[in-house]
């Protein structure tokens, strides 16, 4: 993984140097395997982040907004309880593993000084957070208590005293000389990526990958050189942290990687590298988890609606035949002085044909002639209102596609508590059983999305169709600007004013490409027109529109210009 333990002594340099003196004034839990503190240092404010998620793992300082559920978990109470106010000693890397150390000093109940604890380990799948008692080195508690039947060779418990994970037999990297260096690798087996991760504490293979690249091909020294002179930069905290964007993959790092291809960014610190990165990844992450269910429902009635649209479009081609069929009965009427009961074929004149070529026309020759007439104008008539009839359940079926892709859509960009009016709506339109909740609570409030943009206007966006609803008919102006990805699903946006300027209808062009079908996509179409322009037809789904005089830009969702909006603020009234 790319959060090794260079990284991990990247992003710990960065919480020491801010952190230490300072002191915790909050904490929360935004869910299972989160940690939020803020933390009151050095004159300014901190926020911490911390992930013990299986996939996610990490720690480092954030700027983005975190829920703050009501009823704090169990573990959240007690670190509030024996975090909260407490003073912030050291901050430290137990050697160069992917482990850091949080120790603090509080007073406890009786007025007496304490010392405890936070012990961040970063270990993929087993990531975890600890809470210790420094005097009797015990587990106070842990954010995922691991039981002896999943671990007995390191079970995380309350009232355990605390062990380090298996120690690695490797060498230290800021310790080896040149000849330890290059005596320890098997040079005909190749691979001296892999042998440098094996070798080496705290390298991960994108970084051994780096040095290996930067190396080259020559005599050995120049492996050693190029493991030199980055191991000497990181002893120095010289960190060039870098994201790298390529078309398969993203990777990001403590320092330049030039074996990778794509574009690469460049950030001021690793958690600004870090919050790039991860942005928005854990999140939606966990609401796909909680809206697994709902996900399966709506692809299914996706599907189902498109198979009924193709085999529907069958039928109808079948039925552009329907013309034939009145044309045969009325040569048939025309000539039904020639024609006598017993016949099975006939060949008349069309009439309808500019050269009046020979038409042949089946006879059932149990029926008269008028009989035989009548047939083939109730065949005309039957297929006729099938065509109709299919017509319509053709543009039903695609009004139904609209819909559910937009709320497959509205999902992927939800929070856990967007998600529950979006399952709310599913229910009220029928699509998803209703469920018993207990001590259900009356439903809020539609709630649009705030942002600014960089001139301190507001922005509006919906992320669910109620959200959509509400915020186009019933909050915006008839002035107001209003934006929607072109014939694409997606976020209604609103801009709250009159006067508009370039900058910001960009700004929110991009907001409504981001939170689309496209936001993977560049030049993405995107309509704007002022509200008065935008209605909803009579007993249309939530969140349809239609809308005219609209114009439209291009633009290609950016990510920074989504996080820098997400963390800007109200400007001040001057």
């Amino acid at each position: 993984m790319s959060f090794d333990g260079i990284v991990t002594r990247a992003v710990t340099h960065e919480l020491a140097t801010k952190l230490v003196g300072g002191r915790i004034s909050k904490i929360y839990q935004p869910s299972d395997t989160e940690l939020m503190l803020y933390i009151r240092s050095q004159g300014q404010n901190h926020k911490l982040y911390i992930s013990a998620h299986p996939a996610y793992p990490r720690f480092q300082f954030t700027e983005s907004p975190a829920d703050h559920p009501k009823e704090p978990p169990m573990f959240c109470m007690l670190l509030r309880k024996h975090m909260e106010g407490s003073v912030i000693q050291a901050v430290r890397q137990v050697g160069m593993e992917r482990i850091v150390q949080i120790d603090i000093r509080g007073v406890s109940e009786l007025g007496d000084e304490v010392l405890r604890r936070l012990s961040i380990e970063i270990l993929g799948r087993t990531s975890n957070v600890i809470l210790l008692d420094l005097e009797t080195n015990r587990i106070m508690d842990a954010l995922r208590r691991v039981p002896y039947s999943v671990s007995k060779v390191r079970p995380v418990l309350p009232g355990r005293d605390y062990e380090y994970p298996p120690a690695q037999e490797k060498l230290d990297p800021f310790e080896v000389d040149e000849t330890t260096f290059l005596s320890g690798f098997d040079y005909l087996a190749g691979q001296l990526d892999k042998q440098l991760v094996n070798r080496f504490l705290g390298l991960g293979p994108l970084v051994a990958k780096e040095i290996v690249f930067r190396a080259g091909i020559g005599d050995r020294k120049n492996l050693w050189d190029a493991f030199h002179q980055l191991i000497e930069k990181f002893r120095t905290h010289q960190y060039q942290p870098t994201r790298v964007e390529a078309e398969e993959k993203h990777s990001f790092y403590a320092t330049e990687l030039t074996h990778l291809s794509g574009e690469h960014l460049h950030f001021e610190s690793m958690s600004e590298c870090l919050e790039s990165f991860y942005y928005g990844k854990a999140d939606r992450d966990r609401v796909r988890g909680q809206t697994l269910d709902l996900i399966k429902r709506l692809t299914n009635e996706l599907e189902k609606n498109e198979k009924k649209i193709e085999i529907l479009r069958k039928e109808v081609a079948e039925s552009d035949l329907v013309e034939e069929e009145r044309i045969k009965g009325e040569l048939l009427t025309t000539y039904m002085h020639e024609l006598q009961r017993g016949d099975s074929l006939v060949r008349l004149a069309n009439y309808y044909d500019p050269e009046e070529k020979q038409i042949e026309i089946q006879l059932d020759p149990l029926l008269s002639p008028s009989e035989n007439a009548q047939r083939y104008y109730k065949r005309y008539n039957k297929r006729k209102a099938s065509k109709k009839y299919n017509l319509e359940q053709i543009a039903i079926a695609g009004e139904e596609i609209q819909y559910l892709e937009s709320v497959l859509v509205l999902l992927e960009n939800s929070s856990l508590k967007e998600v529950e009016q979006i399952r709310e709506e599913l229910e009220e339109e029928g699509w998803v059983r209703t469920q018993r909740r207990p001590n259900r609570k009356k439903k809020e409030k539609p709630n649009p999305i705030s942002m600014y943009a960089k001139d301190g206007t507001l922005i509006l966006v919906g992320k669910n169709n109620k959200q959509n609803d509400y915020l186009t008919h019933q909050l915006a102006h008839n002035s107001d600007m209003w934006l929607h990805t072109k014939d694409i699903p997606g976020s209604h946006v609103v801009i709250r004013s009159k006067e508009i300027s370039e900058e910001t209808l960009l700004e929110a062009a991009t907001l409504a490409a981001y939170y689309s079908k496209a936001r993977e996509s560049s030049q993405v179409p995107v309509d704007y027109v002022t509200i008065k322009h935008v209605k909803k037809p009579a007993g249309a789904r939530p969140g349809f529109v239609i809308y005219e005089n609209q114009q439209t830009l291009y633009v290609t969702p950016d990510e920074k210009t989504i996080r820098e909006m997400v963390k800007r603020t109200k400007p001040k009234a001057h």
